[in-house]
């Protein structure tokens, strides 16, 4: 048996994953598990930990560890941005040398948290480049063995921001990179920063807020990032101070991750003054996130249309931070060669876990048989009694369904008549989207229901937008693209006719992020969203996580709490439906 455990550590969105003779049995974020931080650095040892239980595994069983980092990748061009930048470079260096540190420790602290004897393990340790474990992630779970072009962006990682791949067979081929100072990643986030919102990972909220701005801009824009027939792309650096050193994935007091600040007084002489968090928003705010938007979007047509000409195929296998851009990733898709796309559940950092692991499947054991990940239900999962316990101590009216039907026709009923209902069912999903187990769902007809949810149970701002979870079968009736998304990872226009009638997911550009449903990856999911149908006439609801700024909940009594607190109106809890309203 070969026992294949990947995890990416040491910065942020920190994760594990198991294999098991090349098939995926579980993978979780360590941000769900132990003190339930958001992004959370902290090495994954309750990831970990559970992952073996469940699988009924100890460390001694494991035979690989596959680590989502190589300090060696990209030497050369580390070697000459010191040579270049002493200064600056210094922090980075300090950085560098404490991660291989860590790195090298591996065994020790596994087994640490494990609770076993490091005399008693004996698996190997094998690195795999960052954003080579980003395209692994996508490729080899995609369902494409023909050709395939891999491409990965972020801020950054193993100090490169992007990389391009020629995929064929088992085989994945470098074919170029792009590494720092220049960076989409840290573009994005420099402006995200300078808006306002400048905490780590909130590059949605300016995904979000474009839609409400004009490119006035875009002149401004341009000179931040150019690109052309030579080049992918390249970062004006007398606008942007990043990668001067600090300890990637360090936390305050309030265990918040700490962030340089990414731009120079450059962009403020060009910009003005930057927004304060606690600031309103205004007009030039919403035109620099457009504008910022734009450009981005730019980028990346020109960089994928680039790649399609050194890789010939339809297909698209694509990672990293930046890909979790939906609109981008549309625009893509309708601007660009590659209309087959496979993006896995968690294109982010927390998913180099996944593609180190499949990289040592077939690189290292040479093993030649393909894992697809069709859904993302991988996380863990919580028996029947611990629910029933949770629902009969709760106080609220309960009803416990006969049966699959009973709990779905429940539910449809409840949604349809406009109650806001929590919806906890089987394993957790993988990545940072929820999917349909871990999901607040409502009536997307109602208008005033963004408003209420917004308010109310997420408490976030009122300009993000929420999701139509959409039956596959019914894509082309409700959208203009007929895009197959079922990790969310589009943001798609909603046919003219349909928009004023589902105004709960329609964002001020006519937009919606599609989630695809299809009965054989979620039937539960599938039935209910079915269900809604037969009352409503639509083929869709509206779907958000299940959290209030917190991740998304883990345990029943977590799901429980966060119902009990808000103002959710119901909750299905496995089959145990709760509710705040008599007679409901």
């Amino acid at each position: 048996m070969t026992v294949i455990l990947g995890f990416n550590a040491f910065h942020a969105d920190s994760a594990a994953c198991l294999l098991v003779d090349g098939q995926l049995v579980g993978a979780v974020a360590e941000e769900r598990l132990g003190e339930r931080r958001k992004h959370s650095p902290a090495f994954p040892e309750n990831a970990i930990r559970r992952l073996l239980a469940d699988a009924g595994l100890r460390l001694r069983d494991v035979t690989h560890v596959a680590l989502a980092r190589d300090p060696s990748a990209n030497r050369a061009a580390k070697m000459a941005y010191v040579a270049q930048h002493p200064l600056k470079a210094a922090g980075a260096v300090v950085e560098h040398l404490g991660r291989n540190r860590r790195t090298q420790s591996t065994l020790e602290q596994l087994a640490a948290v494990c609770g076993e004897d490091p005399a008693q393990v004996s698996f190997e340790i094998i690195g795999v480049e960052h954003h080579l474990a980003h395209i692994a992630s996508a490729y080899y779970l995609s369902p494409f063995e023909s050709l395939t072009a891999g491409f990965s962006y972020d801020a950054s990682g193993d100090f490169a921001s992007m990389m391009a791949a020629r995929c064929e067979g088992p085989r994945i081929e470098v074919l170029d990179k792009v590494t720092l100072p220049h960076s989409l990643g840290f573009f994005y986030t420099a402006l995200c920063q300078f808006i306002g919102f400048d905490d780590f990972g909130e590059e949605y909220k300016v995904m979000g807020l474009a839609p409400y701005g004009e490119d006035q801009y875009g002149e401004v824009m341009r000179q931040l990032v150019t690109f052309d027939d030579r080049h992918w792309y390249r970062l004006n650096t007398e606008f942007f101070g990043m990668h001067e050193g600090g300890e990637s994935g360090a936390v305050d007091d309030d265990q918040r991750i700490v962030m340089g600040r990414f731009y120079t007084d450059r962009l403020i002489d060009a910009l003005g003054a930057p927004r304060k968090r606690a600031d309103p928003l205004t007009q030039r705010e919403k035109d620099i996130a457009r504008s910022t938007q734009v450009r981005f979007e730019e980028a990346a047509v020109h960089c994928l249309t680039r790649l399609q000409g050194r890789v010939p195929s339809a297909q698209l296998a694509m990672a990293g931070g930046c890909a979790l851009n939906g609109v981008a990733n549309a625009r893509i898709h309708r601007e660009t060669p590659f209309t087959q796309h496979y993006l896995q559940a968690a294109a982010s950092d927390d998913g180099t876990c996944l593609g180190a692991a499949y990289w040592v499947w077939h690189n290292v054991l040479g093993r030649s048989e393909r894992f697809h990940m069709q859904h993302a239900f991988w996380g863990p999962e919580y028996a029947d009694a611990r629910m029933r316990q949770v629902a009969e101590a709760s106080g609220y009216l309960v009803k416990v369904c006969a049966d699959e039907q009973d709990l779905v026709e429940t539910a449809a009923g409840l949604i349809a008549d406009g109650l806001v209902t929590g919806w906890y069912q089987g394993r957790s999903e993988w990545g940072p989207r929820a999917l349909g187990n871990r999901s607040i769902l409502a009536n997307p007809a109602i208008p005033t229901m963004k408003g209420t949810i917004n308010a109310k149970i997420k408490r976030r701002e009122s300009f993000r937008p929420f999701a139509p979870s959409v039956l596959k079968e019914a894509v082309s009736t409700y959208f203009e693209q007929e895009i197959d998304s079922p990790f969310m990872q589009h943001v798609v226009k909603i046919r003219p006719e349909w928009r004023e009638r589902l105004p709960a997911v329609t964002h001020v550009d006519g937009t919606g992020r599609l989630q695809t449903v299809d009965q054989a990856s979620n039937p539960r999911y599938h039935a209910l969203i079915s269900a809604f149908q037969q009352r409503t006439g639509v083929g869709m609801v509206l779907n958000t996580s299940f959290n209030e700024n917190e991740p998304v909940v883990d345990t029943p009594e977590q799901a429980y709490d966060c119902f009990a607190r808000t103002n959710m109106d119901a909750l299905c809890l496995g089959r145990y439906i709760l509710t705040k309203i008599t007679g409901a």
